[in-house]
């Protein structure tokens, strides 16, 4: 009755178990099945009027009943056809699923200003997070000094690329309209839900969402993050947070709830960027010269290498199930993968985005077509990053045709599919025990928080710093010590200016723009 595309892609669900570990994320993807991208499937949603953003055309009153569910007897009438009567079985066991809970969808998602002066308080959220900024043992007292330190440096720069796309990101109106589109579809599946946003940096706050569902009382929960990949540093992230928020409440440790950890190999998704990328080559004077440039947001190599981020490995079996989508479409354009958006000194996946343009330009190549594969909403990645920046360096390494697959934000097909995720996840809720959190068992059956974050959590704790022991000489060792030393000596210098009110700095009438 249920799809064979499974709401968890990482991880083994046997008999409404998960089970999940170190082992289990393997640095290259285990070998498909055709389960995974089933092209028989369809999904019947009707185009939007004009002005919905969202994509959908669903009516539809969201009610709890606290009356038993209607008899079943209508099970047994007759049907026109063989395909009626699967329909309407599906949708009575949707029904029998969902029955008098009071079903809730959170949705999470990194966040993003929405004004310029949102800026730096966003970028302090963001590099105060260790899972973005690991600091050695001995220096993690210094997290959020140095993110403090770091958002107020970046701040005059980031504000430059927010004024440039409108002065804010569009995140929040994109996710918000995800979110109501979620809503719509599922209930034109015969699962009234409602759907939240919890933002990891930005308001809506994951903290806001979880007081809202509380007021409303959900009673099965199903965690969605918005990375089609898991990673680490995003779902990751994500996840932890959430972990902490569900320890500390009693009413969230009885409230039941599963995870979808990432959905790269799901048809929907497959379908709406292999149409995507279709519709933006034939904007091309000769789309089959056309260089196919997925570009996905980069991670530490260490995370992968060490931790055993499944994020690499799931990035390129994405790659490969979109490229095997278009070649069904007898689509046969080359095709290369490289990783965005790097800071700081330590080494990220490579190939680099920036890297791989110039080579490309390089060997020839005269038409690009970037596709940002890790995004599903159009933001300060897309926007600004690869649009002006990318866009600039490609011209000037000699690619003359320039082009971008937009993300998928409300796609019909996506959206529809989520929503299928969501109701595959539902046989899969379970109850959180106390005893599990005490235990650090797993929480749920299918995608729980804490078995997701001990796949990689034993392994985090022993990565190395960036730089492991001292070594003398001009080393990229010692630079690196003398970097630390010189930021702690400006991170003293600032903290001395402050709280005194004198120094150069008060003179020079520096300090007052740090305000």
């Amino acid at each position: 009755m249920w799809s064979s595309s499974q709401a968890s892609t990482r991880g083994v669900v046997e008999m409404g178990r998960v089970e999940a570990g170190p082992s289990h994320f393997p640095k290259r993807p285990a070998p498909r099945n055709s389960a995974r991208v089933n092209p028989s499937r369809t999904h019947a949603v009707k185009p939007c009027s004009a002005g919905d953003r969202s994509g959908i055309s669903v009516k539809c009153n969201l009610v709890w009943s606290s009356q038993p569910s209607s008899d079943l007897r209508h099970h047994f009438r007759g049907y026109s056809s063989a395909s009626e009567a699967v329909l309407t079985a599906q949708s009575d066991l949707r029904k029998l699923l969902v029955g008098n809970e009071k079903i809730g969808v959170l949705l999470l998602n990194l966040g993003g200003p929405e004004t310029l002066d949102d800026v730096q308080p966003f970028l302090f959220n963001l590099f105060a997070d260790p899972d973005i900024i690991r600091l050695p043992r001995l220096f993690r007292f210094l997290q959020k000094p140095l993110a403090k330190f770091i958002s107020v440096m970046r701040a005059p720069k980031s504000k430059e690329g927010y004024a440039s796309i409108g002065g804010g990101s569009p995140l929040r109106q994109i996710t918000d309209a995800q979110a109501e589109a979620l809503r719509e579809a599922l209930c034109g599946k015969d699962v009234p839900a409602k759907v939240y946003v919890g933002m990891r940096y930005w308001h809506p706050f994951t903290e806001e969402a979880i007081e809202q569902i509380k007021r409303d009382g959900i009673t099965k929960l199903v965690v969605l993050p918005l990375y089609p990949q898991f990673s680490i540093s995003t779902s990751g992230s994500s996840l932890r947070l959430l972990e902490s928020i569900f320890r500390e409440d009693e009413y969230l440790v009885n409230m039941q709830h599963t995870v979808i950890p990432s959905w790269y190999q799901r048809e929907g998704y497959i379908k709406s960027m292999a149409t995507l990328i279709e519709n933006e080559l034939t904007k091309f004077p000769e789309p089959q010269k056309v260089m196919i440039f997925f570009s996905a947001h980069g991670v530490p190599l260490a995370y992968v290498e060490e931790a055993g981020d499944p994020y690499k490995a799931e990035m390129e079996e994405c790659v490969d199930l979109i490229m095997e989508e278009l070649e069904k479409r007898g689509i046969t354009n080359p095709c290369t993968l490289a990783y965005q958006s790097r800071v700081g000194p330590v080494e990220w996946l490579k190939p680099y985005t920036d890297e791989t343009i110039i080579e490309l330009g390089q060997k020839g190549v005269k038409s690009l077509l970037a596709v940002p594969i890790s995004f599903v909403s159009e933001h300060i990645e897309t926007l600004e990053e690869i649009d002006v920046e990318y866009k600039e360096l490609a011209l000037e390494s000699g690619i003359k045709h320039w082009g971008r697959v937009p993300a998928l934000c409300c796609e019909p097909t996506f959206i529809s599919d989520l929503a299928d995720a969501v109701i595959e996840s539902l046989p899969y809720v379970g109850a959180m025990a106390v005893s599990n959190l005490e235990a650090r068992q797993s929480l749920v059956p299918l995608g729980s928080v804490e078995e997701l974050l001990a796949a990689y959590d034993s392994k985090r704790d022993e990565l190395p710093p960036p730089v492991i022991v001292w070594e003398w000489g001009w080393t990229k060792s010692a630079e690196t010590w003398n970097g630390r030393a010189a930021m702690l000596a400006v991170l003293a210098l600032l903290v001395l200016e402050v709280t005194t009110g004198k120094g150069f700095l008060h003179q020079w009438g520096i300090l007052p723009l740090f305000h």
